[in-house]
């Protein structure tokens, strides 16, 4: 696939005003990437912070994912410099950066992600520009690769000014168990507190105009809907192990 294309399409998206959508995997096989790539969604992101994915298991479910023209994406553990350049360098299109809670936090990733002179991530030959076959192509695309960032705590709503700024930031995505444990209200999503927090954040999103997005865990489509009509952009649908155990159960007293 052309991940420079995808990635400037969802750029665009996102900047007319529409919405992308993605989904997450945590299952690591090729397998499981084939069936999410061929689901329509725009990206699905690796989650390599509370999966069970490997480093040397993203080329192949990279190419599992490229085959349905969906772009590979990595939710990062905690954003180190090695860590960043793997998932980069294996050919995902961009990071989603897990508990960003500064500007400086997210600053040092944006710069490890990138190649010289954008960033200062180490240039060399790679899965991602088929190990020097298309070096020329991938270098402008390693200028800027997709960056999202989570909002998952007070610390940074308390700082959400201050992290819309950084620069090279695509859009901001609401991880909402993690954001509700830090208001010492775990899982409760209607409560006021809660509720008013996600305004917050949307509502510094829109003054500076970067997409907001949230991770709508469960795989409802009409909770998704929702989340679109309320103006988020960037949406992450559930996960390949939640959908698979909800696709799993059954109740044998209704047979």
């Amino acid at each position: 696939m052309d991940r420079r294309k995808s990635i400037a399409n969802i750029r665009d998206t996102l900047k007319k005003g529409g919405t992308s959508i993605g989904s997450w995997m945590q299952i690591p096989h090729a397998s499981i990437a084939e069936i999410m790539g061929q689901s329509g969604y725009d990206w699905v992101a690796i989650d390599m912070e509370h999966g069970a994915i490997g480093e040397n298991q993203l080329p192949d479910i990279f190419r599992a994912l490229e085959l349905g023209g969906t772009l590979p994406l990595v939710r990062l553990a905690d954003g180190k410099p090695k860590e960043c350049k793997q998932a980069l360098d294996a050919g995902a299109g961009g990071v989603i950066v897990p508990m960003v809670e500064s500007a400086e936090q997210l600053a040092n990733v944006h710069r490890a992600i990138c190649w010289p002179p954008a960033g200062d991530r180490g240039v060399g030959f790679s899965r991602a520009n088929l190990f020097g076959k298309h070096f020329d192509a991938y270098a402008e695309e390693a200028q800027s690769p997709l960056l999202v960032a989570m909002i998952e705590h007070t610390r940074a709503v308390d700082n959400i000014d201050s992290i819309l700024e950084v620069k090279g930031l695509d859009a901001i995505l609401i991880g909402p168990y993690d954001l509700s444990a830090s208001l010492g209200l775990v899982g409760q999503f209607s409560h006021l507190d809660f509720v008013m927090t996600m305004q917050k954040v949307r509502d510094c999103c829109a003054s500076h105009k970067i997409p907001c997005g949230v991770h709508v865990v469960e795989p409802s489509l009409s909770e998704l809907k929702d989340r679109v009509d309320s103006g988020y952009q960037f949406l992450a649908y559930s996960l390949d192990s939640v959908i698979l155990s909800k696709g799993a159960n059954f109740d044998r007293a209704k047979l």
